[in-house]
């Protein structure tokens, strides 16, 4: 027996496209008009001749993308600081909602909830001056490494601890608002459960474990296969605020890149391809891993 579907009533319904036209006419004004500049990264673009009368070189822009070592290493940059910033982006917010489950005193809770979650509302033009000022080799942390006769660290002028300051801070920014993902997921097992196991005398410890870990696993698996797709973006907000030349050769990424070749050396054409190829593993990653969430946590938008 064929499943019953719903008709679509065009004439009932016709207000919510009403509704939906403004949106769907800025997204394609800002969106899908712009696509026409793509043809720049198969041209020596000049901006006197313009996209019609502009030199064809066809795949030339990315024949010197794959041969520029350059842009391997920026590449090579900016998967290391998206991998950190995936993986510790993943498990500081799950492990931090688990332990915040635990807190029995509400109004305890939510002052914690308040304070870690604040950082998610600084730009990073604010929280990099912060950030630049507090990790100077004269900042606060620097001097309570002094105090406790620890060697100066120069967090953002060497090359090693200014990849692991990009990923520690972005964690400690964003690790807020994943935890309040995980604190409503949280908020959605069946007591029961606890109940049932607090019968068969599981402690707290084995609870989590048994109960609330598989409860939340499916959002957990959403989330961690989704934040693939973003494996080429590390964050240029945050990086182009914090960058210096003294931690380029580690530092500087795909988006970063990008903003210098296009906007600062005028090379419109190569910045293109550069993005282009960006765009394009972007959304080969993003079907595979909707896939994969499809898979594994049978999350589905259509």
């Amino acid at each position: 027996m064929e499943p019953i579907r719903a008709k679509w009533n065009w004439k009932t319904n016709w207000p919510l496209h009403f509704m939906l036209l403004p949106s769907v006419i800025l997204l394609f004004i800002y969106s899908y008009i712009p696509m026409f500049g793509i043809i720049i990264a198969f041209e020596n673009y000049k901006s006197y001749s313009g996209f019609v009368h502009s030199e064809w070189v066809g795949l030339d822009q990315f024949r010197l993308l794959f041969n520029d070592s350059r842009v391997t290493e920026i590449i090579g940059n900016t998967l290391f600081i998206s991998l950190g910033k995936m993986v510790l982006g993943w498990i500081v917010p799950l492990a931090f909602a688990l332990l915040l489950n635990e807190v029995r005193h509400m109004a305890i809770k939510r002052i914690i909830q308040s304070f870690v979650y604040l950082p998610y509302f600084i730009s990073w033009v604010i929280l990099g001056a912060i950030l630049t000022d507090m990790l100077s080799p004269s900042g606060i942390i620097n001097q309570g490494l002094k105090a406790l006769h620890i060697a100066p660290v120069f967090f953002l002028g060497d090359n090693d601890w200014f990849r692991i300051t990009l990923i520690g801070s972005d964690v400690w920014k964003e690790f807020g608002f994943g935890t309040i993902i995980y604190l409503a997921a949280l908020a959605g097992v069946n007591p029961a459960l606890y109940e049932a196991a607090e019968i068969d005398g599981a402690s707290r410890w084995r609870q989590t474990w048994a109960v609330t870990v598989p409860s939340i696993l499916p959002v957990s698996v959403i989330i961690a296969t989704l934040s693939l797709g973003n494996i080429l973006n590390g964050g240029f907000d945050q990086v182009y605020n914090l960058i210096n030349p003294l931690v380029s050769a580690k530092g500087e990424i795909i988006d970063t890149y990008v903003f210098d070749m296009g906007l600062r050396q005028g090379a419109f054409s190569f910045s293109t391809a550069v993005g282009l190829f960006k765009s394009v593993v972007s959304v080969i990653l993003i079907t595979i891993t909707y896939r994969m969430a499809a898979k594994f946590a049978n999350y589905r938008i259509f």
